[in-house]
């Protein structure tokens, strides 16, 4: 299994939790979010994979870099900013229950 199909598993999964649990303004409002966290993890990732902080399989990435990080590695942040509110939200809807 490559990186790419594991993460796109994982973050189709947040965006359905987020369609399900989130109203439309906060979609938005974690869309908005979306730009700088995915800059913070260029910079970042960047810096800990140019350092070898952390490496990838070379079998299992589809060969996509931003810099030297593989495209697969913002799969992260994208299923954070879907899945983090939907999580908060369902947990508060929970709360508020009688």
């Amino acid at each position: 299994m490559t990186y790419l199909i594991l993460n796109a598993g994982f973050t189709l999964a947040a965006l359905l939790a987020s369609l399900w649990v989130l109203t439309k303004s906060q979609r938005r409002v974690a869309l908005i979010s979306l730009a700088p966290l995915l800059l913070a993890t260029a910079l970042f990732d960047n810096l800990i994979v140019g350092f070898g902080i952390v490496a990838y399989d070379s079998s299992k990435i589809c060969g996509i870099f931003v810099g030297v990080v593989p495209i697969e590695d913002f799969c992260y942040s994208l299923a954070a900013v879907w899945l983090v509110p939907s999580i908060w939200q369902f947990a508060s809807n929970r709360r508020s229950r009688p």
